[in-house]
């Protein structure tokens, strides 16, 4: 599964051999079952963790014990718990494998030190975390201002890999609408 993360990364950036020999001799691959976590609410979360294969979801259980999907991770994205990988605090997250999958890990440390060695890496490091931060934004932007069909046609449009993947209960949870508002959106946008 290793191949999976080295196609993505010679994509991004160059790397020589020997770089690639540091990404392989600090990963650890760990396969996760459906519904296996990768972390639960109150770890502390390590890692940096790359999706090989499979679909996570990373998401909050509220006190209702209503499920707020914050993301979904498919194969070449990353996933994890920033806040508490910087903080050290206990994450308030969960992140759980929707399908069988398979991640790529990095501990902190070693991972500081592989972009230690690899200021392209860095720098690509730092472009990945800007435009992540961007589409946060544009996540909050589109929650308060756009309607229910436009935030479903929104993802379907920008993630439609994701769409075909996951079910619609999910969605809707990412989306922050009920699975009956859902339903009543996928009927209209199919008439027009």
């Amino acid at each position: 599964m290793i191949h999976v993360f080295k196609k993505y990364l010679i994509d991004k950036i160059t790397i020589t051999d020997e770089e690639w020999a540091l990404f392989e001799q600090y990963g650890v691959m760990k396969k996760l079952r459906k519904h296996q976590y990768l972390l639960q609410e109150g770890d502390v979360w390590k890692l940096n963790a790359f999706v090989c294969q499979g679909c996570l979801r990373k998401y909050h259980v509220d006190d209702k014990g209503i499920e707020h999907i914050v993301f979904f991770s498919i194969e070449n994205y990353w996933t994890g718990d920033r806040e508490s990988l910087l903080s050290g605090l206990p994450a308030k997250s969960n992140i759980d494998a929707i399908e069988d999958s398979v991640v790529l890990l990095y501990s902190i440390e070693n991972f500081e030190l592989i972009k230690s060695k690899i200021p392209a890496f860095k720098d690509f490091v730092i472009g990945l975390l800007e435009r992540s931060f961007v589409v946060s934004q544009n996540r909050v932007h589109s929650f308060i201002s756009q309607t229910a069909e436009e935030k479903y046609l929104d993802f379907i449009k920008t993630s439609p890999q994701i769409a075909k993947r996951v079910p619609q209960h999910m969605i809707a949870s990412y989306l922050g609408i009920s699975p009956e508002t859902l339903s009543r959106v996928r009927k209209s946008a199919v008439k027009k």
